[in-house]
């Protein structure tokens, strides 16, 4: 396709700031006028076009720049603009198109270009009427010329009327002629007088006259032209000048005079009187101008209007009254000169990517300082000073006005509207912006015109939650779906940019337990809480808007869960069973229990009790403490069973039980008690025994349990032969060797019984073993033994070594006999060893000297019967004789003490004598060097710690505690008396019996 190039003709002018297109009119739709990327050099891509002005009649391709034609043909005719344009001068269709450069978001870029509308020969030429009359005077003499009246061609140039063509009938055709001739550019048909007129023949003729233009093809139009032949008149008018020019000022009233025109005629009569018409007069002089026919003064008729039409060009014919009347013309102009009667226009039109719709431009806030917002034409119709604009906006707005084009005409200047500081939708959503343009008149006249500025959202705010944090109490066991809380964001956006979707963060650990609605916020539980569970629940909830990009704002959200009483108070455990030892003291902690509930504050308060309360126990609130109120003995009561019960401070309260058991642990409290045998039993024992015979079973018990109650047996003294062996398990004595002669006679094991309680406590039992064939003297053996009952336990008696077994055999009397007076010569050399003692000894025993400190002389007991131990370096008092009831009394106990050990040994040493046996010991009570066995309370209170002498117990058993490191001594049981050596320990070492 060559774009038309038949019918389209276009050259391209580019100066700075505008661009000339032509084009001829009525164009289809379409067709390309210019391109206005190749022809500016700007790119064809990136960029927007947009036609600004020149619609309806043009389009711009938004990519190319492309100038089209549209569906609405361009008609030279009736474009405002070339409505009342002169003959030869050019037509203009003015146009404007921004360009916004897409990449880099700058404020467009205006073009300004006109496009010469080529007139085409679209229009034929019309006559004023159908019929057009003129009168000639039958005396016309031949070529005389008569004006035709002219036709009309809207088309311009060439295509206008380009000539005329007469046709005649055959009685004119000899008398009329036509001829054409050129005025100013136009065709001026003439009627020519080619023969002699005679009014009396005939008086009219009809012709017919043809306009015809200079298109290619030619149009044409006919009138009928009708010549009237008119009586004769011999002199024409003449005007005093050919062409009259004259200057008359817009808005000039109507009946102002403008112009007059004056015409001259020689003739007399009504032959010299003229008359003026306006001739050949086009629109709209005829409407706006009128001539005196008389005076040939032309005034204003209508309103003048220098911007509608600034010439006023046409005829006026002078013609006379004759009968036959002759005219002449006369070509005047009048120029219509500006007076300041129009207020300077200020339009504006949208420009760019900015949109205007009834007087509101919208504009994005996110827009560049500097964005166009409008494009503002100022004009003013006047010319001149009275067109020289000043244009300002008015009022404290962020927008201004910057030139558009640097080649705007002192009339006609375009702004571009543009921004002066960022737009903020949320602190302003929409400015008036006034816009006031002054010209340079006298007065100056002034208008206003305002462009309402909305300033558009976009999603430049996050939604924002207040507060940040959402904390709210919940009580636990709701219902599902049971409403928590409200979430609410804000966003300082609007319209679908503050649109909100709450949700809750997909992040959170709580995803099942709780769900918002996404457009209230609200926040609900789906399923019942439980605050023993969880007590506290955190998560983000989340609100996004509905913008493009989306923007998000977050939250946290707090629930603290509130207890309700839905639980018991549990016990750790099932049942408690706690073992204590016996004896502790009362009020002493015997166990603890642990009791928790779940729940808090009031509902957790739990309160204990003890049920069935039987006095015996309370319990700690608070620790959980159980204490006794009594002091255990497990020999008497060895367990405890009750419930304890805990009531929390819930509403309702609730309640739960649990089982105790104490049980009571033993104490080695009990020492072990000697059964058998009794102390002052004896057993006899044949010196022809064979090694690992039996000799006798020391049986004990105790009362204590476990380790404390399992025993152990072994012989601590009077063993120095190594005769004899105990058990350790069953306290059974045996013969470990053969005896010989030497070990004849009494002997007296020391047998300790000891448990294994920590720490260990033991009881002393003597065991008394005669060996012989035979026992011809049992009170004589009666004796001995009541005598060792006096004899320190670390002295040995084991036998006499020179007591012979044949002796014995053959004279049991002679034994006897010497055995008594053995006796009292025992006695003696007791007593007197006993003074010497008294008066010699200083530390320990030597015979015959008294010492101040007597092992072995018995102590004197106070009247109190607390044994007291005499001042250092004094001699001990003698002791009283021992009155009846006091013989007795040791008769029935006896104690003994080792002062100096740790946890001496205790001995009860109940004595049965048969009823015939002398009363050795009475004897011994007085005589007796040996020392005295002091005896110790089994558990002696502080008031009874030196009590001589106390009750014992029925069993005949030397009772202690703790451990004994008593030494057995040396000496020898010979003649039924004691050798006694030094001592080698202090008096606090030694047994002594106390008398």
């Amino acid at each position: 396709m060559e774009r038309g190039w038949k019918f389209l003709h276009y050259a391209l002018f580019q100066t700075a700031c505008s661009i000339l297109y032509r084009v001829q009119e009525e164009q289809p739709p379409n067709t390309l006028i210019g391109s206005l990327a190749s022809d500016q050099g700007l790119p064809d891509s990136g960029h927007l076009y947009k036609l600004e002005v020149g619609a309806p009649y043009l389009r711009v391709d938004g990519k190319t720049g492309d100038i089209f034609t549209t569906e609405i043909p361009i008609d030279r005719e009736t474009l405002r603009d070339c409505r009342s344009l002169a003959k030869g001068k050019p037509c203009y269709l003015e146009f404007e198109v921004s360009v916004t450069d897409l990449i880099q978001n700058q404020s467009p870029r205006l073009i300004e270009g006109r496009i010469e509308v080529q007139d085409i020969n679209d229009n034929t030429p019309q006559f004023p009427s159908s019929v057009l009359t003129i009168s000639v005077p039958e005396n016309t003499i031949m070529g005389a010329l008569f004006s035709i009246p002219l036709a009309t061609d809207r088309d311009s140039d060439r295509n206008g009327v380009a000539d005329y063509a007469l046709t005649a009938g055959p009685d004119a055709a000899t008398l009329f002629g036509l001829q054409v001739a050129d005025d100013r550019g136009g065709k001026l048909p003439q009627l020519i007088v080619l023969g002699n007129l005679d009014r009396e023949l005939k008086d009219s003729y009809d012709l017919t006259i043809k306009a015809v233009d200079g298109g290619n093809p030619q149009r044409y139009s006919s009138a009928l032209l009708r010549v009237v032949v008119t009586d004769a008149n011999d002199n024409s008018p003449k005007f005093e000048r050919s062409t009259y020019e004259a200057e008359v000022s817009e808005n000039s009233p109507v009946g102002h005079s403008v112009l007059q025109v004056k015409a001259n005629d020689s003739d007399m009569g009504p032959n010299g009187e003229i008359e003026y018409t306006l001739h050949q007069a086009v629109d709209p002089v005829p409407k706006l101008l009128r001539i005196d026919r008389s005076t040939g003064i032309i005034y204003v008729k209508g309103s003048l209007d220098r911007e509608e039409i600034s010439s006023l060009s046409f005829y006026v014919v002078a013609r006379d009254k004759g009968p036959q009347p002759k005219s002449s013309k006369t070509f005047v102009t009048i120029e219509v000169t500006d007076q300041n009667d129009n207020a300077p226009a200020v339009e504006i039109r949208g420009i760019g990517l900015v949109t205007h719709s009834e007087g509101v431009a919208n504009i994005s806030e996110d827009m560049p300082v500097g964005t166009a917002v409008a494009l503002v034409q100022v004009s003013d119709k006047d010319e001149g000073e009275n067109a020289v604009v000043t244009c300002v906006v008015a009022g404290d707005v962020p927008f201004q006005l910057r030139p558009a084009s640097d080649s705007s005409s002192d009339n006609k200047r375009k702004y571009f509207l543009q921004t002066t500081t960022p737009l903020d939708y949320e602190r302003i959503r929409d400015y008036r912006v006034e816009i006031v343009a002054v010209d340079s008149g006298n007065p100056a006249l002034s208008s206003t015109n305002s462009l309402k500025v909305q300033v558009t959202d976009v999603n430049d705010n996050s939604p924002i939650f207040s507060p940040t944090v959402f904390e709210v109490d919940f009580a636990e066991e709701n219902q599902p779906g049971e409403k928590v809380l409200d979430v609410i964001a804000s966003d300082a956006d609007s319209g679908t940019n503050a649109e909100l979707l709450y949700n809750i963060a997909a992040d959170s650990s709580i995803k099942g337990l709780f769900e918002i609605d996404p457009n209230t916020g609200e926040v609900r539980a789906r399923s019942p809480l439980d605050r023993e569970h969880k007590e506290r629940y955190e998560f983000r909830v989340t609100a996004a808007d509905k913008g493009s990009p989306v923007h998000k704002g977050t939250a946290t959200v707090v629930i603290k869960v509130l207890d309700r009483n839905d639980n018991d108070p549990k016990f750790m455990l099932s049942g408690y069973s706690f073992s204590v030892l016996e004896n502790m003291p009362p009020l002493s902690p015997v166990g603890m229990v642990t009791v928790l509930d779940v729940d808090k504050g009031e509902n957790a308060h739990v309160h204990l009790s003890v049920e069935p309360d039987g006095g015996k126990f309370v319990v700690q609130n608070g620790t959980g403490t159980i204490l006794s109120s009594i002091s255990f003995d497990r020999e008497k009561e060895s367990s405890y069973t009750f419930r304890l019960k805990a009531v929390d401070e819930g509403e309702p309260p609730r309640s739960s039980y649990v089982g105790v058991t104490i049980n009571v642990l033993d104490e080695n409290d009990n020492d072990p008690v000697v059964t058998k045998p009794s102390n002052s039993s004896f057993r006899r024992l044949s010196p022809l025994a064979s090694p690992d015979s039996h000799v006798e079973v020391v049986e004990a018990e105790d009362l204590d349990s476990g380790p404390n109650a399992e025993l152990v047996f072994s012989i601590t003294g009077g063993n120095p032969y190594q005769l004899f062996r105990i058990s350790p398990s069953s306290g059974e004595i045996t013969l470990a060797k053969e005896m010989t002669r030497k070990h004849g006679g009494l002997h007296r094991l020391v047998v300790r019984v000891s448990d294994r309680g920590k720490p260990a406590r033991h009881a002393i039992a003597l065991v008394h073993i005669y060996v012989n064939e035979t026992i011809s003297n049992v009170s004589l053996v009666e004796a001995l033994v009541g005598h060792s009952l006096y004899t320190p336990l670390d002295r040995d008696i084991a036998g006499d070594p020179n007591n012979g077994f044949a002796a014995q055999r053959s004279n049991i009397l002679f034994g006897s006999l010497a055995g008594v007076a053995g006796v009292v010569m025992l006695i003696l050399v007791v007593v007197f060893i006993r003074h010497r003692i008294q008066r010699e000894t200083k530390s320990g025993y030597q015979a015959g000297k008294k010492e101040t400190k007597d092992l072995y002389a018995p102590k004197q007991a106070p009247k109190n019967a607390k044994g007291k131990r005499g001042r250092k370096g004094k001699p001990q008092k003698s002791p009283k004789p021992l009155g009846e009831d006091e013989k007795v009394s040791l008769q029935k106990s006896l104690k003994f003490n080792l002062d100096g050990v740790n946890d001496s040994p205790r001995i009860h040493l109940p004595l049965t004598y048969s009823p015939g046996s002398p009363d050795i010991g009475r004897h011994y009570r007085s005589n007796s060097p040996l020392p005295s066995i002091q005896l110790q309370a089994q558990s002696p209170s502080a008031s009874q710690k030196h009590q001589a002498v106390q009750d014992l117990p029925a069993a005949n058993t030397f009772v202690g505690t703790g451990g004994d490191d008593n030494s057995t001594g040396s000496d020898q049981y010979s003649d039924y008396s004691y050798k006694t050596s030094q001592l080698k320990y202090s008096n606090k070492q030694f047994f002594g019996l106390q008398l």
